[in-house]
């Protein structure tokens, strides 16, 4: 039976200093039954504590390989997800904030989503001639849409290939819910501006005629990430009125036109990766997350690179910066008393449907 969970009141107010010293403390006693992952994009004060790092689905499959009991997910509420989903039946997923969630998965709900595909299903029918894919980067019970219904999930470095597998299952896709990742990616296969067609879920039929939706090969979902739409191509224009030899890479959830003006687009991997293979000396300028900018600027500075953010505004990513040093060193020494907390767990059939497409697409890529 499980004992009475210490409130999390008692941490609130903690000095950050004193959270570290019983964060270690309590990663001590746990020894092995435990693993803290942590996202690129976490903050330093609690990045720093992590056994496995990554981005959210790389962090998944790591955890679920590991004998560990608790699976302490330092990120957001889908990637805990993922990781239920993932991992054995005796592991657990805890979210240490569950306040911590995304902008962008709450852009595209399954009520919205059905919806959607009830609309769709005044103009054809969306079973035999649209594959829904959904972003790694939702909810649980959208990736179980797309399982239940022919789809398959993406992530920012797949989505591509997965569009070309989508495009042979059906004649059209639907996207969500990043409606830039999509955009870019088919742009990437040569398909035409005016083959695409933005659903606007606040709208009935997307804001679309039955002509615009029969004539698009893909429908993207009017949804993006707050953090990467602050980019603009004015910031690399000036950058390279700087510093004319410098590089520009960005992420996919970045506008197209962002994109388009870069010299590199891709992953967090992928812009990880590459920045650590460039020649020493080199400049970047990079359109991503600030926390994950200013780690890799701090860690490559000894090979004389520097490494820009590529906006002039501060913009990390809020939500996962809920996860913070107090609530961490909370969920951790409630392990310690026997406690668990914030659990994260996908209702059984959801968790199926989910997997499903998921396993589609370690299939394709």
């Amino acid at each position: 039976m499980q004992a009475e969970a210490i409130e999390f009141e008692r941490f609130d107010e903690l000095q950050d200093e004193i959270c570290e010293q019983r964060i270690i403390a309590a990663k001590k006693k746990l020894g092995k039954r435990a693993v803290i992952l942590a996202h690129h994009y976490q903050r330093a004060d609690v990045y720093k504590h992590a056994d496995l790092t990554g981005d959210s689905l790389k962090l998944s499959y790591l955890a679920a390989q590991t004998d560990a009991d608790y699976l302490i997910f330092c990120g957001v509420h889908f990637m805990a997800e993922v990781a239920d989903i993932l991992s054995s039946p005796q592991q657990v997923a805890i979210l240490p904030d569950l306040a911590a969630g995304c902008s962008m998965a709450d852009m595209a709900n399954l009520s919205k989503v059905e919806r959607a595909w009830r609309e769709l299903a005044t103009v054809l029918n969306p079973e035999e001639t649209i594959t829904p894919i959904t972003y790694i980067n939702s909810a649980a019970d959208l990736k179980a849409f797309c399982g239940e219904h022919g789809g398959i999930v993406c992530t920012s470095s797949n989505a591509t290939k997965i569009l070309q597998w989508a495009f042979k299952q059906r004649g059209k896709v639907l996207f969500f819910p990043d409606q830039h990742l999509g955009r870019w990616s088919s742009h990437q296969l040569d398909i035409p501006e005016e083959k695409m067609a933005v659903w606007n879920f606040d709208e009935p039929m997307g804001g679309l005629t039955a002509e615009q939706i029969k004539n698009a090969k893909i429908l993207l979902w009017k949804g993006h990430c707050s953090v990467h739409q602050m980019f603009q191509p004015q910031h690399i224009l000036r950058f390279r009125n700087k510093y004319p030899d410098g590089l520009v890479i960005s992420h996919p959830e970045c506008s197209y036109e962002v994109c388009k003006a870069s010299d590199f687009v891709g992953s967090t991997e992928y812009i990880i990766n590459t920045i650590s293979k460039a020649e020493s000396g080199t400049r970047w300028l990079v359109g991503t997350e600030l926390n994950l900018v200013s780690r890799i600027a701090e860690e490559l500075k000894p090979q004389g690179k520097i490494i820009q953010f590529m906006s002039p505004m501060v913009c990390m990513c809020s939500t996962m910066a809920r996860i913070d040093p107090q609530h961490l060193a909370w969920a951790l020494e409630n392990l310690v008393a026997g406690n668990i907390v914030n659990q994260i767990i996908v209702p059984a059939n959801e968790a199926k449907l989910a997997k499903l497409a998921l396993d589609r697409m370690l299939e394709i890529s």
